[in-house]
């Protein structure tokens, strides 16, 4: 990855922060557009698996969020797996991630991956280092095989700043909404930001391929992020607006004698 003076420059390239009417304007042509995604997914039987990585606190959440506030959760689902169980401990290590894949008509998005391995496992030594360097060999094989299978496979990364991850974690401490999306391994990773750095070259290094390839994003800015990457997803994938039936509301039917009944509901309080 590029050197400091280099990340300086290319954020001095980027196109500046976007305006909340600008941004809200954008998002809403995109989330048209996932909706035609959707439809199409389900009509022709496609299948995309869609891998969110990057370090704390560079908008992998927010970035999900919207990319799936308007669609179903019955097409796009998010896969956000906890801790493995005892029981999972002990199986190949890609074993649970593969009953998530999609299956036709199905956009699988992952917050966080197969790819922890890499990662967070590596740096925390929640894995050896033979482990790490036997998933590193494996994932290749197994994502080809993903891809053969008729999986559209999207891999994103999200870099930020040591900066701006400083400003959004120290927010998460002040900001009463965002407390529980700090913990004490997240202020942990905070320290080892050169360890994940070797960590995340690594595992490029193994596993961006020509097939299955990673996606860097720039997330300084996170409504620029949130568009860049809906963007890139769009562009990315094969589809094509369905074809419609032209949709009007039915005349509601006559009341036939109904009367509201004399009933004393309990409405909740009008506050507001």
């Amino acid at each position: 990855m590029a050197d400091k003076k280099t990340e300086a420059k290319e954020s001095a390239d980027a196109p500046g922060p976007l305006s909340a009417k600008a941004y809200e304007k954008e998002l809403a042509r995109l989330h048209v557009e996932l909706v035609k995604l959707q439809e199409w997914v389900v009509q022709t039987g496609a299948k995309v698996c869609v891998v969110f990585e990057g370090r704390d606190g560079a908008g992998k959440g927010g970035t999900i969020k919207a990319l799936t506030e308007r669609v179903s959760p019955r097409v796009f689902r998010v896969i956000a797996l906890p801790a493995p169980t005892e029981r999972e401990k002990t199986q190949m290590y890609l074993q649970r991630y593969l009953p998530h894949l999609p299956a036709a008509g199905e956009v699988v998005i992952f917050d966080r991956s197969w790819y922890n391995r890499a990662g967070v496992e590596r740096v925390m030594g929640f894995c050896s280092e033979e482990q790490v360097t036997a998933f590193l060999k494996a994932a290749p094989l197994v994502e080809r095989a993903i891809v053969e299978s008729g999986i559209i496979l999207l891999k994103y990364w999200l870099e930020v700043s040591e900066d701006e991850q400083t400003r959004r974690l120290e927010a998460r401490i002040q900001d009463g909404r965002k407390t529980w999306k700090l913990t004490g391994m997240d202020l942990e990773s905070y320290s080892r930001w050169y360890d994940y750095s070797r960590a995340r070259d690594d595992m490029f290094a193994a596993t961006d391929t020509g097939f299955a390839p990673w996606f860097v994003a720039r997330s300084n800015s996170k409504k620029n992020v949130r568009l860049n990457i809906i963007s890139h997803l769009l562009h990315s994938i094969p589809y094509e607006a369905m074809p419609r039936k032209k949709v009007s509301l039915p005349k509601r039917q006559k009341p036939d004698g109904y009367r509201e009944p004399d009933y004393s509901y309990k409405f909740v309080p009008e506050k507001f």
